[in-house]
């Protein structure tokens, strides 16, 4: 009795996936054809849920792009020396194993 509950349990679990997953195609592919394109249905949902504003200025986009442009600059100014660092590291290991052996 308790393995027929269970599987009963699971195929109804089951069918509401099921129900969903399609609910949710269908809502996806209505609102892509609303919309035009995956990419602008997604820009919607940012600007809507406030992920990123529209810039309205020239002085709005500067602003942003400075933004990105100093945290692309540390990015670089960490990177590059870890990067040498390591590379360093290797060369002087590599010649460290030749004269031992």
């Amino acid at each position: 009795m308790a393995e027929q509950n269970k599987t009963a349990t699971e195929r109804v679990v089951l069918g509401l996936g099921a129900l969903m997953v399609l609910w949710a195609t269908v809502a996806l592919i209505g609102e892509t054809s609303q919309a035009g394109s995956i990419s602008e249905l997604v820009r919607q949902y940012m600007v809507a849920t406030s992920m990123i504003t529209p810039l309205q200025t020239l002085v709005d986009c500067a602003t942003h792009i400075k933004g990105i442009d100093y945290l692309l600059w540390v990015a670089f100014i960490v990177a590059i020396p870890t990067f040498y660092s390591r590379v360093n590291t290797d060369r002087t290991r590599a010649a460290a194993n030749k004269i031992t052996a």
